[in-house]
């Protein structure tokens, strides 16, 4: 059995629908330039207000893929 070895990347996704949207777009976005992502974690959230509302959501995340 092989031993993986992993490197984590921090990434910040966002979105003026919903937090989900965010972290599911920071991904798609990733995945573009970086190969074998196994994993991420949600490190901060945070957005911004207009006019009394969410004007949009921002997330951070840490996303973690396997080297080659």
């Amino acid at each position: 059995m092989s031993e993986n070895v992993y490197k984590k990347a921090e990434i910040v996704g966002s979105s003026k629908t919903s937090i989900e949207d965010a972290i599911e777009g920071a991904i798609a976005r990733a995945s573009q330039t970086l190969k074998n992502l196994d994993w991420f974690e949600v490190m901060e959230t945070r957005g911004h207000i207009v006019d009394g509302k969410v004007g949009h959501y921002q997330v951070t995340l840490k996303i973690g893929f396997r080297l080659d």
